[in-house]
């Protein structure tokens, strides 16, 4: 992740190895991390069963809210594309009983990651 990306919170794709452990203790038995993509402090962790969006709150980032989205549960996805003086993309999940969509800021980089992610496990 570069130093540009960290300073505009873009998310960016890391390896998994980073961050099994502090993982493990919120995966279920059979479960198991395929992709993390990181802002900041947030994290999007596709597992082979769900979703999870983890939000890091407070100044020291102590306080973590989990939002665990099983694949099923996704009714569809957006994204939309960073443009050449808009360098950001922007990520819209759409989950079964609530109107409103996620949204997300992304690096450009990530997008084909996501959107294949999602694709894999949805489809």
């Amino acid at each position: 992740m570069g130093l540009l990306d960290k300073i505009m919170g873009n998310a960016s794709e890391i390896d998994v190895a980073d961050v099994s452990e502090e993982l493990t203790p919120i995966l279920g038995a059979s479960e198991s991390i395929e992709r993390v993509f990181k802002e900041i402090r947030d994290m999007y962790v596709f597992t082979n069963k769900r979703l999870i969006l983890i939000d890091k709150q407070g100044l020291t980032g102590r306080k973590v809210d989990y939002h665990s989205i099983p694949y099923r549960a996704i009714t569809q996805f957006k994204l939309e594309t960073a443009g050449h003086f808009d360098l950001d993309a922007e990520f819209r999940i759409w989950i079964s009983g609530i109107d409103e969509p996620i949204k997300k800021e992304l690096n450009k980089k990530v997008v084909v990651g996501i959107q294949k992610t999602l694709a894999d496990h949805m489809f």
